[in-house]
């Protein structure tokens, strides 16, 4: 099969699948078809390529290493996960039992992975699925008024660093140096609070809808229903509300001129995410290739082992909300 033959298989309600034919060489693979699959990727903005038989690491690595253009270095994580290699990352931890709703991964940080790659070393027993949602459809479906005040305001995500969630300061910046992290929150447009206890306290205000670079549709690109206070297990986030008050949540979002999000627009959001949904159930050895600045991705409860990895790649600058400090 060559790079001019590739080809997808389109399913209602499923992404575009690709066949790669009998596994075995995943990086050869990727080295002859990686043009073409850029192309497919522009095309649909998600594919997921079946038949690679990817069942390590290394094989993920070597897969990144040939489709994108570097490895990409997380900054600002939400949660902490484990760096496996160059570039590949386990999984966001997450309670299987719990789904995790559909986001843009980090949409607020001002150097963002512009492509995804979610490798499955090992199916759940069940569910586990990567709900995939065209966020282009989410701005049209979503009320206008309401995506042109995120268009015109931006949205505010506050982060305070501690033991209760998520990841510590240290974790999410990649040093125990304070004098570090503050010469990356300048340089991001990060304000900084340093707590009595040693904790941190961040605020950054950043665009919420942007023109792809590509297809020049305008996508919801943003995380102010995740990063939401009431994306939180209820009994979690008044426990935390009763111990560190309402500045002290691990993370919330507002709008970009400071107003609360009411629940019932983080609700809407979600909704929004629900209805443009597609999902395929994965199979061993399955890659998903996700454009991060169209698609928002999310996962579905499950039962079993799961092990899925993920590489991101084509760090791209988003530009910084004006103002915005």
């Amino acid at each position: 099969m060559t790079g001019s033959l590739l080809g997808v298989r389109p399913h209602p309600g499923r992404p575009p699948v690709l066949d790669a034919g009998p596994g075995g060489d995943a990086a050869g693979w990727t080295e002859r078809h990686g043009d073409a699959l850029r192309d497919l990727l522009d095309d649909h903005g998600v594919v997921l390529v079946r038949g690679l038989g990817l069942r390590t690491v290394a094989d993920v690595a070597g897969v990144a290493a040939r489709l994108g253009t570097g490895s990409y270095v997380e900054r600002e994580a939400i949660a902490a996960r484990t760096l496996l290699s160059d570039g590949v990352y386990s999984a966001t931890p997450w309670p299987a039992r719990q789904p995790m709703c559909a986001h843009h991964e980090l949409s607020y940080v001002l150097d963002t992975p512009a492509t995804l790659l979610f490798a499955c070393l090992r199916a759940p027993e069940t569910g586990g699925a990567a709900p995939l949602v065209d966020t282009s459809r989410v701005a049209a479906d979503l009320p206008p008024a309401l995506v042109d005040r995120v268009e015109r305001e931006g949205w505010i995500l506050t982060r305070s660093y501690g033991d209760d969630i998520g990841a510590s300061w240290e974790q999410a910046f990649g040093t125990a140096d304070r004098d570090a992290v503050e010469r990356y929150c300048r340089a991001n447009a990060i304000d900084t609070v340093w707590t009595p206890d040693g904790g941190l306290r961040t605020r950054q205000r950043r665009h919420g809808v942007l023109m792809h670079p590509v297809t020049g549709q305008r996508v919801w690109f943003n995380q102010i229903a995740f990063l939401s206070e009431f994306a939180m297990d209820p009994e979690v986030r008044e426990f935390l509300l009763e111990m560190h008050g309402p500045d002290g949540l691990p993370f919330s979002t507002r709008f970009g001129d400071g107003s609360p999000v009411p629940e019932a627009v983080v609700d809407e959001i979600n909704a929004a995410h629900d209805r443009h949904a597609v999902r395929e159930p994965w199979q061993d050895g399955d890659l998903l290739v996700v454009d991060n600045l169209r698609f928002a991705h999310g996962r579905d409860p499950y039962t079993g082992d799961r092990h899925v990895v993920v590489a991101m790649t084509d760090g791209v600058a988003v530009p910084a909300f004006e103002g915005a400090r």
